[in-house]
């Protein structure tokens, strides 16, 4: 009788455990398809550090916005663009670096200053150096999206000190050469360089139409030829893509839309064709994201694993990191932010540096951009 209740009470016991387990992969995201992490703290899950740049109460500008960084040989660079708000004449681009752990004051080195009476904002900067070539520096002037140009400024000291910046021209096709819009270029191993680009047009009026392009240059960036659009602007509107690479040659690129999922897109020859964009199972709030092929064959994404509607966090109030093994399925590994605030987190910019980490910017609540660093290992 004591062996039959005892073997009851272990039965018991494994249903409650099976339970439990099964009750923690339920999914708790909004397709109800995903479990997402809990907030990760710094020192626990790979999550080894998070702060501001800045701090709050001694900030350069009111506000900031979509950050980009580079590993130099002298250590990690960010730029930002920052002023009084998105789209003022007064916003221009800042540049930190990491030295001995701390962040420089945030400087600025480029503004759209045209004449003494006509200044434009600054818009979406990217640091980028190709190989045998110094630090580049492309970023936008003009009064919006629809009608900006790219811009470039290079450095020879990794960051220190800027050429005068220069206007990338322009293509017969489409216009003004915009650059990398939000994301890093990637140069692939034959030398070629690929922008990652987008344009937003205005039709019937006011509405909007998104189509993403890709600039690619032989020369290390020295002429660009411009490939695309690769999607039709119908089925998704999508902007802002970012590059991976596949041991097999393959090139993937992520986008965000309109659409409430991010869009992808895939090249076999080196950014010379594309396939027909499709969706990836992966949500988005019409948000920026960004992506990095790591060292190991993993595909890294950070991105808002939201829509715009919903319960909180919604919209950009959530922030996240996914794995992939294929660049079809992903899983999400971290969550860096869920506490609803003013205007939340986004517009993340990500890399593997030579020490084999994770660096990782984004606008937090546009008062100050956030660093965070992952041991990719313990995702």
């Amino acid at each position: 009788m004591i062996l039959t209740m005892r073997n009851s009470m272990f039965l018991f016991l494994g249903l409650l455990l099976s339970f439990i387990g099964v009750a923690q992969q339920k999914p708790n995201d909004i397709t109800g398809r995903f479990y997402l992490p809990e907030l990760a703290k710094p020192g626990e899950a790979g999550l080894l550090k998070a702060e501001l740049i800045y701090p709050l109460d001694k900030r350069p500008t009111p506000e900031v916005h979509a950050s980009s960084l580079i590993e130099t040989p002298e250590g990690i660079v960010a730029a930002f663009f920052a002023g009084t708000h998105e789209n003022n004449p007064d916003v221009g681009i800042r540049v930190t670096r990491l030295v001995d752990g701390k962040w420089t004051w945030p400087e600025e080195i480029v503004n759209g200053i045209q004449n003494d009476t006509l200044r434009y904002p600054c818009w979406n900067p990217v640091l980028f150096q190709p190989l045998g070539k110094p630090l580049m520096l492309y970023y936008k002037v003009g009064p919006s999206p629809t009608t900006w140009w790219g811009m470039l400024t290079v450095s020879e000291d990794n960051g220190k000190t800027w050429s005068e910046p220069k206007k990338l021209g322009e293509v017969p096709t489409i216009g003004h050469v915009i650059g990398p819009v939000k994301n890093k270029p990637v140069q692939l191993a034959s030398g070629k360089i690929i922008n990652p680009s987008s344009l937003e047009y205005i039709v019937n009026g006011d509405q909007q139409n998104w189509k993403v392009y890709f600039e690619l240059s032989d020369d290390g960036g020295e002429t660009w030829r411009m490939i695309g659009p690769v999607n039709d602007g119908v089925n998704f509107d999508a902007i802002q893509p970012s590059i991976l690479t596949y041991s097999d040659g393959r090139i993937q690129a992520i986008s965000r839309t309109k659409q409430d999922v991010l869009s992808q897109v895939w090249s076999d020859d080196e950014g010379e064709t594309w396939g027909e964009m499709t969706a990836l199972d992966l949500p988005n709030p019409n948000s920026g994201t960004d992506a990095v092929s790591l060292a190991d064959g993993r595909q890294l994404l950070i991105y808002n694993h939201s829509t715009k509607s919903g319960v909180e966090p919604k919209g950009r109030n959530i922030l996240n990191l996914a794995l992939s093994n294929d660049g079809i399925k992903w899983k999400p590994v971290m969550t860096l932010e869920n506490v609803p605030i003013e205007d939340g987190y986004a517009y993340p910019a990500i890399i593997q540096g030579s020490d084999g980490l994770v660096h990782i910017t984004y606008t937090y609540n546009r008062r100050s951009v956030k660093y965070a660093i992952v041991d990719p290992a313990k995702l």
